[in-house]
């Protein structure tokens, strides 16, 4: 049953793997920040006022990283004890542990400027999903925006996010995900690839070897098919955003 294995991995969504998934101190998010930041500075509401909810935060370095920046009203949800615990221990308040779907229905009508689903949404089926979807477009308000981040099929290696985590169901495409939201009552879909961040010498060369790899991509579909894929999306994750 669905239930025996969501309680079964979930209570011990940090450690049920060969490396934790929460790191013991705060320099253990250091890996992450500048991907994190980026995520922040280019998509996250211009209000710092604005009310954002992360919806399976895990142990919040998002929620972290968004208040240093200067975003002051922001909590998460997270379904896994394991990860509330991990908040705690680093010392990141604002993260409860529950079912994102229940704290979604509790919310008022247009009450939120921004939710945010990093690597959730694979989590479930096409079913539950829909009502996720319904309910993030309810709670949002008029402009507000959905910043999803998930495993990208359309990437060579999309079936090793996919199958990275015993508990997902799903994989996206720019194209499916645009499907799911703009028939759901969103007016936009903005999808972004998981490119590396420059932020120091390895990182550079990482960056300039992906350009390098992602223009023999284009090759390939160019021979294939004759679309040069432009806008094809490579990374193993995409990001999206989606406005209301």
């Amino acid at each position: 049953m669905v239930t025996e294995y969501f309680t079964r991995i979930y209570n011990v969504y940090v450690h049920s793997r060969q490396q934790a998934l929460a790191p013991e101190s705060m320099t253990g998010l250091k890996p992450r920040l500048p991907m994190l930041q980026k995520l922040v500075r280019k998509h996250f509401p211009p209000d710092f006022n604005a009310s954002i909810l992360d919806l399976g935060c895990g142990h919040g370095a998002l929620i972290h990283v968004a208040r240093q920046m200067g975003y002051r009203d922001m909590h998460g949800v997270d379904g896994s004890p394991e990860q509330v615990e991990a908040a705690r221990r680093l010392g990141i308040d604002g993260v409860s542990q529950g079912d994102v779907l229940e704290v979604l229905s509790k919310q008022p009508d247009g009450s939120l400027n921004c939710v945010v689903a990093f690597d959730l949404i694979e989590h479930f089926t096409k079913n539950k999903l829909i009502g996720l979807v319904d309910e993030v477009c309810r709670v949002l308000k008029p402009g507000g925006r959905w910043i999803i981040h998930t495993p990208n099929a359309e990437s060579p290696f999309g079936n090793r996010m996919l199958f990275w985590d015993f508990t997902h169901e799903l994989a996206f495409t720019r194209t499916s995900i645009s499907q799911l939201l703009l028939s759901s009552g969103f007016s936009r879909v903005e999808c972004y690839e998981d490119q590396p961040v420059i932020h120091g010498l390895k990182s550079a060369v990482r960056w300039v070897l992906w350009q390098g790899i992602r223009g023999l991509l284009r090759v390939y579909l160019a021979a294939e098919t004759g679309d040069t894929g432009r806008e094809a999306i490579f990374s193993q994750n995409l990001l999206c955003v989606a406005f209301k």
